[in-house]
């Protein structure tokens, strides 16, 4: 097939949204199974794939039959949190396929820590930025998209964030359309003259569904929620069981707004109670803004032409000067351990890759720069391992990453307290930080902190 005009690239500060109204004139996509679809992908290919919800497991299962019988070799598969693709990452696979992950998920995490895949560290902000600069390539985009509708727009559903980018800049776009696929509005429409095959499927969406949610994870979800969450802020929530043990908590608060890269079911129970308006943000007013969504059912019967909710662009959602001009910006991210000065690691157990940066940084940077100064950057964790050990650390494990800077770092909570570190010397940081540890563990928390300051952890 040749090479044709793909979405203008644009600015990493504007929305995509006016660019999929631009129809390629007479061109129409031409049908065909997975089986067909894949034998466009080459030996050496580039190959992005569109993630979360949205991953296309049965073009990447194709991929895999069609690699292992026609001996292809070297095809970089760049993604982010794929669900369902374990295959794509299975050692069978070594030497045919090769994961380059942005974020790194279940399904490639044992591939890329035994060196069968790559890991890219970058904000989820600026994932959009290295296919504008052609610093990553596809030649082949695998995307899921609704059916059309009359004027033929698909949806790209339940996930936008970096793949309009990448549709942007392949030569061969290849999408999967499944009708149980949730449609959006916003970034996610896409015409239908932007794809070179369609593959029909009928797949039931991988659904997360959340976890009970333990006495310690209720505590934090209510410290957070009557200390640092007032009226009228705008929302951010991470992945995982504390962010959803705050949303649970805030069924009593009034006008909340949601900006977030990421929504979960948690958010529809808020919407429906009419704790969530949207009325007083400044961007998107009136509209629950995400990137990409994991949820279950209720979530994607939820988003479903829901003109209520918008998909943008990581760019754009992610962007921290777009965050901060929303009003009390609250965001609310997880991490693994953070040592007595702030340091914070959130995406490596020691020298083993976990998951990413993600929006981490991207949003606690927004919050803290919020425009009306009543911003609040949160991280979050229980004070504990499964194993009883301390998150709380005197030193990051050796070969631990640092995500999330000390000087990124305001307020830090445990189910023991709030530790407000910004404005905060070691001394004082390393005091807080005790405070809101497990009892078991404060005092050789003490001992650390004396033998790596040389001074005694205070208050003031």
């Amino acid at each position: 097939m040749s090479k044709l005009t793909r979405l203008p690239v644009i600015s990493k500060f504007h929305s995509y949204a006016a660019d999929a109204a631009h129809a390629i004139p007479g061109r129409k996509p031409k049908w065909m199974s997975a089986q067909e679809a894949v034998t466009l992908i080459n030996s050496g290919d580039c190959v992005a794939v569109h993630q979360a919800t949205a991953t296309p497991v049965a073009l990447l299962n194709a991929l895999c039959d069609y690699g292992k019988a026609s001996n292809l070799r070297d095809v970089k598969l760049v993604q982010l949190l794929t669900f369902g693709a374990s295959r794509c990452n299975s050692p069978e696979m070594n030497g045919i396929l090769r994961p380059n992950c942005m974020f790194v998920s279940t399904d490639s995490r044992q591939a890329v820590n035994d060196g069968r895949g790559d890991v890219m560290p970058v904000f989820l902000s600026e994932v959009p930025l290295l296919f504008h600069k052609e610093i990553v390539k596809p030649r082949v985009s695998l995307v899921q998209v609704t059916p059309a509708d009359e004027h033929g727009f698909h949806s790209l559903g339940p996930t936008v964030d970096f793949i309009r980018a990448a549709i942007a800049k392949s030569e061969i776009v290849i999408g999967q359309v499944n009708k149980k696929l949730p449609r959006t509005f916003g970034d996610a429409l896409v015409h239908e003259s932007h794809f070179d095959a369609l593959v029909e499927v009928d797949h039931d969406l991988p659904e997360v569904k959340p976890t009970p949610l333990s006495d310690e994870e209720k505590q934090i979800g209510k410290y957070i929620a009557e200390n640092l969450v007032e009226d009228g802020s705008t929302l951010q929530t991470g992945i995982g069981s504390i962010p959803d043990a705050v949303l649970q908590q805030l069924t009593n608060h009034k006008d909340l707004g949601v900006h977030s890269e990421m929504i979960s079911d948690g958010c529809v129970d808020l919407f429906n109670t009419g704790a969530i308006t949207n009325r007083l943000k400044t961007i998107e007013r009136g509209l629950i803004v995400a990137t990409f969504t994991i949820g279950t059912k209720k979530l994607f019967n939820f988003m479903n032409n829901n003109p209520s909710l918008i998909m943008r662009v990581s760019d754009f959602t992610n962007n921290q000067f777009v965050i901060a001009q929303n009003p009390k910006v609250v965001a609310i991210n997880s991490c693994l351990e953070i040592d007595l000065v702030g340091n914070v690691c959130s995406d490596t157990i020691g020298p083993k890759v976990y998951s990413g940066f993600g929006g981490q940084v991207d949003f606690l940077r927004g919050a803290a720069s919020s425009l009306d100064g009543k911003g609040k950057a949160i991280l979050t964790f229980l004070s504990t391992t499964s194993k009883g050990e301390s998150k709380i650390v005197p030193f990051l494990k050796p070969g631990a990453s640092v995500t999330t800077t000390r000087a990124h770092v305001h307020y830090v909570v445990t189910e023991y307290g709030i530790a407000q570190l910004f404005g905060k010397n070691y001394r004082q940081r390393a005091y807080a930080l005790i405070n809101i540890a497990h009892p078991n563990h404060r005092e050789a928390l003490e001992k650390a902190a004396f033998e790596r300051l040389k001074c005694l952890p205070s208050k003031d």
